[in-house]
């Protein structure tokens, strides 16, 4: 049980990568800073593993997740009827935000009881 625990504290810094290079392939590939910056943020503390920022990085990004919610579903109310295109707006807007906020905190978890999670 305890390796399983310890497997679980290593995923999140890798699925906020892969949440933000989704992000990035829906926005489009162009140069996207705010993702080459997220990226380069969440590999650095891959590497550095810095208790302040593995902190601060997840409420960023559970904070932004919770404006993007409001505007999902301010988006969704203005289609006239529930139709496939705002089927799919709301379940995968649903699913990544809510995905992401749950990872966030997960890894919130992961930083602020370090002695817990070395055991």
């Amino acid at each position: 049980m305890s390796k399983l625990k310890q497997i679980a504290l290593q995923i999140p810094e890798y699925l906020l990568i892969a949440s933000v290079i989704f992000y990035w392939g829906s926005a489009g590939w162009g140069v996207n800073y705010i993702a080459i910056t997220l990226l380069l943020i969440l590999v650095l503390q891959i590497i550095f593993k810095n208790r302040i920022a593995g902190l601060l990085i997840p409420c960023i990004l559970i904070l932004t997740c919770l404006y993007m919610l409001l505007a999902l579903f301010s988006e969704f109310r203005e289609f006239p009827s529930f139709n496939a295109e705002a089927k799919q707006l709301l379940f995968v807007g649903l699913f990544y935000f809510l995905g992401t906020i749950l990872v966030s905190g997960l890894m919130i978890y992961k930083y602020l009881l370090p002695e817990l999670t070395t055991t």
